[in-house]
């Protein structure tokens, strides 16, 4: 029985092969390796091609490769006629099972060599299958490409920090080749960053299982669910709250190349996926060649020679080779021999100029990038659970720009500085224009120690609506740190401060770095010589709440709208008259508390006058003190009875101004608070 799979413009043959011996997992003898692009996901890109006159191109591969080939497998003609579209045919074995059994090969094995220890079986992962494509016969300049699991390149770093400020930052790949043949003299490509690709069964014959229709009758063996939708208005509009980003002119919106050709930087703007032209520019198989040109030129024109860079950047170049001299560390001879740097799809691309022979089984370690970013070595305080002693000492760290236009992996960095080697960090993905901090040391010559304390300040306006105010204040927290120095030089120390989840920066010194990404802050501060500093970061988080018109922070609250130029002059003109109303009633309530206290205090003085006349009422020997009680109690109730008329004067008034001021109020509408003020 055979089954096949139609191709748009050519068509594969899978048949099965015998031998166990070890190979490539892909080989083709018409169509030799010219390009290979490794990425960072365990798979590469791989591209065969040249000149073929036939009706066919066969590929041998293992079993596990099959899939990947035929979900990935791109054809381009270059020149002659078209391929001749045909279908893919998958041979089914129709021999007997029990020969196709590993057990079975053993056991047949074992017989033919009597004494001899049987072969172990191939696992069918291992067993090579034969590709065909088919062609018309006629002369065709074809390139076929496709994905095969690959190990993924991994990038090293070096950087040497000058004592005059900027750094020389060095990029290597390290590129292992196990396909089981020899990359010789091909096209190499690292790509930064990890396209999604998965493992394809194609080769795997498939025949879905058919639901099987029975007649069971009308009965309803399950209660049907119903679906619930909800009521929205006419028209479908969706309310969208996003800031608006201006809209790039054309003419911008290709990223500028850059200018710095002195350190072997080319760019190139083609996808990562759509480039097919390659410079033909021979060189040595470790990658030392003429630099890729701008654009992408014919196969059979000759790549030419990038032009001669200015002067400036001629003695940016020498001073950058003299400096990695010193420090040890040898630039290479030629610049314009480094991979060429383009930033498309999504991802950073390095090509490697030239062509570059990779032994299978072995391993290359290719020059990337090198050239001078601006960098420093400064301390950093982070504590980390891992060091114990992070907690009251900084890191030595250095902190260094990507100054290139392209992603920088993940992977170790090698520090250097002052004529010797200072230690060594990771490198977490930075990209173009970010900033890295890698600790290499931790430096006991620094002390930290920091406190924290929280207060509530300020009073904002937040919301008016029916009537009721919502006011905003400052939950304040305040963290101290406090530095002593015990080294002789003049330093910088930068302090990650952790940050409060919805809390923002209130005035934070010149030069904080807020990385939302990692939910921290860095901080400088400036260390002097056996000096002592103290770095106090401020943090406010905005808390509302519902309060009384009469409360005082109320009425600071209501003030410094009204004196804030920003407030809404409709709104303020209303609450301004409402305010004077509430100056009013506040006024007669305080007025109406004062006397009201005053009353309990003399209803008070009075019980206990009464009862001490009565304690001396039938001591004829304390007829003063009897004397003076009277006269204080009729005081007291004559002050009484001054106070019960003036209340009842003053909450007549008092009505009157609640009634007054919450008319007033009902007309002042507030939605929103304004921002805050740093």
């Amino acid at each position: 029985m055979r089954q096949s799979v139609r191709f748009g413009v050519g068509s594969c043959l899978l048949v099965a092969l015998g031998g166990c011996a070890r190979g490539p997992d892909v080989a083709s003898p018409e169509l030799p390796l010219r390009r290979v692009v490794v990425y960072r996901n365990g798979v590469g890109y791989f591209e065969r091609g040249g000149q073929v006159e036939g009706e066919q191109v066969s590929f041998k591969m293992r079993q596990r490769m099959v899939g990947d080939f035929l979900a990935t497998l791109a054809i381009v003609e270059r020149g002659g006629s078209s391929l001749k579209a045909a279908s893919f045919p998958l041979e089914v074995d129709k021999d007997d099972p029990v020969a196709r059994d590993p057990r079975f090969s053993q056991m047949l094995d074992a017989w033919n060599r009597p004494g001899e220890p049987p072969k172990p079986p191939e696992p069918p992962s291992e067993r090579l299958r034969k590709v065909l494509l088919r062609l018309d016969g006629k002369e065709h300049d074809l390139a076929v490409g496709y994905v095969a699991t690959t190990p993924l390149w991994r990038p090293s770093y070096r950087v040497v920090v000058s004592q005059g400020g900027g750094a020389d930052l060095q990029v290597w790949g390290i590129v292992q080749n196990l396909s089981g043949e020899d990359w010789k003299n091909v096209e190499l490509t690292l790509v930064a960053g990890a396209p999604i690709a998965f493992e394809s069964t194609l080769g795997d014959a498939v025949t879905p299982a058919r639901p099987v229709i029975t007649d069971t009758g009308e009965i309803i063996a399950q209660v049907p669910v119903g679906m619930t939708t909800l009521g929205q208005q006419p028209g479908g509009v969706v309310d969208r709250y996003a800031p608006t980003e201006p809209t790039a002119p054309a003419a911008e919106a290709e990223a500028p190349a850059d200018k710095d050709e002195g350190y072997g930087y080319e760019f190139d703007d083609a996808k990562a996926n759509a480039e097919t032209s390659r410079a033909s520019s021979g060189g040595s198989g470790r990658g030392v060649g003429a630099a890729r040109p701008k654009k992408a030129m014919p196969a059979s024109a000759p790549a030419p020679a990038p032009p001669p860079p200015p002067p400036s950047v001629q003695a940016a170049q020498r001073a950058a080779v003299v400096e990695l001299n010193r420090q040890g560390l040898s630039a290479p001879r030629r610049l314009s021999a480094l991979a060429a740097v383009a930033v498309g799809g999504g991802t950073t691309r390095y090509r490697i100029p030239g062509q570059v022979t990779v032994p299978d089984e072995s391993a290359t370690m290719v020059l990337l990038v090198s050239r001078k970013v601006p960098g420093e070595s400064v301390f950093l305080f982070s504590p980390d659970s891992g060091v114990s002693d992070s907690s009251a000492h900084p890191f030595r760290v250095v902190r260094f720009e990507n100054a290139t236009t392209g992603l920088l992996e993940r992977g170790p960095i090698a520090v250097f500085g002052e004529g010797q080697f200072l230690g060594q960090g990771m490198l977490d993905p930075l990209p173009p224009q970010g900033k890295a901090t890698v600790p290499f040391a931790l430096d006991r010559s620094v002390a930290v120690s920091r406190e924290r304390a929280s207060t509530d300040q300020g009073a904002r306006l937040f919301r008016i609506e029916a009537g009721a105010l919502y006011i905003e204040r400052d939950s304040v927290t305040k963290t101290t740190y406090k530095v002593v120095n015990g080294g002789d030089e003049t330093s910088k120390l930068l302090i990650r401060h952790p940050r409060l989840g919805g809390a923002r920066l209130f005035k934070p010194p010149a030069g904080t770095e807020d990385d939302l990404a990692s939910a921290s802050a860095l901080v400088p501060i400036p260390l002097k010589p056996r000096g002592r500093a103290e770095l106090v970061v401020d943090e406010r988080q905005a808390v509302q709440q519902g309060l009384d018109w009469l409360h005082p922070l109320a009425d600071e609250a209501v003030k410094a709208y009204l004196s804030d130029s920003r407030a809404d002059r409709a709104v303020a003109q209303k609450l301004s008259e409402a305010w004077a109303l509430r100056d009013a009633l506040k006024k007669a309530s305080d007025q109406v508390n004062a006397l009201q206290t005053e009353q309990q205090e003399l209803e008070k003085s009075s019980r206990e006058t009464r009862l001490s006349l009565e304690a001396i009422e039938k001591n004829n020997q304390a007829a003063d003190l009897r004397q003076k009680l009277t006269r204080r109690l009729a005081e007291v109730t004559t002050r009484l009875d001054q106070i019960t008329k003036r209340l009842v004067e003053l909450r007549l008034s008092l009505g009157e101004a609640q009634v007054r001021f919450k008319e007033a109020i009902r007309e002042v509408k507030l939605p929103g608070p304004l921002p805050p003020k740093d």
